[in-house]
């Protein structure tokens, strides 16, 4: 699958890392340009690109960047196809950024705020684990002691192929049903 990773952090490059050991077609994008993109994720095969250039013809977008800027790449997603599953890795956290009313007084979720923010569906996976988690313990399916992760979506497919690359990058993907009760993950 071709996937677009949005950030160069820990979690992203976990994710673009593991994910395109799996095989798939990675590339990630970052707003302070493709040479904030690490080494050890280029090493994996990924590719870093524009932001401008990241989102057109890919099957899968994994928002790895800050609650608090989560609406920034709006427009860049205006002609993204809707078959294009959007999965927000994110979680708010008030004592740390800034403050976002409509999730503290509001009790929006939020991915259900993110997806406001894009204009488009937004799925929620590998926010109940921590960057070191992710980088250290998935393992192969079948695994004794493999960890699960929680995905959220409000589409079966998209849940479907969001559940694939949980598997992928080395956990069992746990179905949590639709976003709107993604705050318990």
């Amino acid at each position: 699958m071709k996937i677009t990773v949005f950030g160069a952090e820990a979690v992203s490059g976990n994710l673009a890392r593991k994910l395109s050991l799996a095989g798939h077609h990675v590339q990630v994008a970052d707003a302070r340009g493709p040479e904030a993109v690490a080494a050890e994720v280029l090493e994996a095969g990924t590719r870093a690109v524009a932001l401008d250039e990241s989102v057109q013809g890919r099957g899968a977008i994994l928002l790895s960047i800050p609650f608090e800027v989560a609406g920034k790449p709006a427009d860049l997603f205006a002609n993204v196809p809707a078959e294009t599953v959007v999965i927000d890795t994110s979680n708010h956290y008030p004592h740390l950024n800034e403050r976002i009313e409509a999730v503290e007084d509001g009790g929006k979720v939020e991915s259900v705020y993110t997806s406001e923010l894009l204009g488009r569906p937004v799925g929620k996976a590998w926010n109940a684990a921590l960057a070191e988690t992710q980088r250290t313990r998935g393992v192969p399916a079948g695994t004794p002691g493999r960890i699960a992760i929680p995905v959220a979506g409000d589409f079966e497919e998209a849940r479907k192929v969001a559940m694939s690359l949980v598997d992928d990058a080395g956990f069992d993907p746990y179905d949590a049903g639709v976003v709107a009760n993604s705050w318990r993950l």
